[in-house]
């Protein structure tokens, strides 16, 4: 059984298309990557995933999307969080008058069960898990080497470190499943080849599965697993990086022409 199994969503606004049928799935511990032209639905599919949006249903009139098993679509998107679907923005999103220390706390608030008493009066179970949301928080700055800015406002930091702040607040939610919503944009060559590796160890060491959307084909090609394509809201190939590659639809849809080699890198 597929880790995440999205079966035959459809999302529509006002009667326009976003995603048409679409299905795809995801192995546990792999890396998968969503591509496409710009408006081609990826965003909308990572928002119908996590919650934010809800599929209108599927060519059959009905849809699935599934998490090891479990059904999200009944879920809202906090109990998501809970079952271990944690995700980041296409825009930055943190916190900015809040130190990186504090926004990576921020991801933790799915995981705290004790209530505003016992956080008052810190009974012993209450400071046990704070201790423990703590480390965790310690375990994914010391990862992401944000050691240097813990202490620093979010909004005072250089692009390329808050957008690592944004993968280590959703990594600090413990998550099963991370959904990345185009974590290279806007950085340079060096930021991008860091961001790279770090994804490649989120699944190799912490056995997390990853979700990428993604406009740098060579970053793409080089870490994915397996490559899912949507063109206006339809999944036109899915397969291996070299399937896709040579697939004349995905060619087509990138290039204009079957005739073109589609640059992968």
């Amino acid at each position: 059984m597929a880790y995440l199994d999205v079966r035959d969503v459809t999302l529509t606004f006002k009667g326009i298309a976003a995603l048409m049928g679409v299905s795809f799935s995801v192995e546990q511990g792999t890396i998968a990557s969503l591509i496409g032209p710009n408006g081609a639905g990826k965003t909308s599919m990572l928002n119908c995933i996590s919650g934010r949006y809800t599929p209108d249903g599927g060519a059959r009139g009905a849809c699935s999307i599934s998490l090891d098993g479990e059904c999200l679509l009944s879920l809202p998107a906090h109990k998501r969080t809970e079952l271990g679907l944690s995700r980041t923005f296409q825009n930055i999103a943190l916190f900015k008058g809040l130190s990186v220390l504090d926004n990576l706390m921020v991801g933790r608030h799915g995981r705290i069960d004790y209530g505003l008493l016992s956080a008052i009066l810190r009974f012993g179970r209450t400071v046990r898990l704070e201790r423990r949301h703590r480390r965790r928080v310690e375990d994914v700055i010391d990862f992401l080497n944000l050691s240097p800015y813990r202490h620093q406002h979010a909004g005072r930091l250089p692009y390329g470190v808050r957008k690592r702040v944004e993968l280590g607040r959703a990594l600090a939610a413990e998550p099963k499943l991370i959904l990345l919503d185009e974590p290279m944009a806007g950085m340079n060559l060096e930021e991008t080849e860091d961001m790279a590796r770090y994804i490649l160890d989120i699944a190799e060491e912490w056995g997390v599965t990853v979700l990428l959307v993604e406009h740098d084909m060579g970053v793409v090609m080089d870490i994915s697993h397996k490559v899912v394509v949507i063109d206006f809201g339809s999944k036109i190939a899915e397969g291996t990086p070299d399937e896709v590659q040579a697939n004349p639809d995905v060619i087509r849809a990138y290039l204009g022409t079957e005739d073109a080699a589609f640059m992968g890198r």
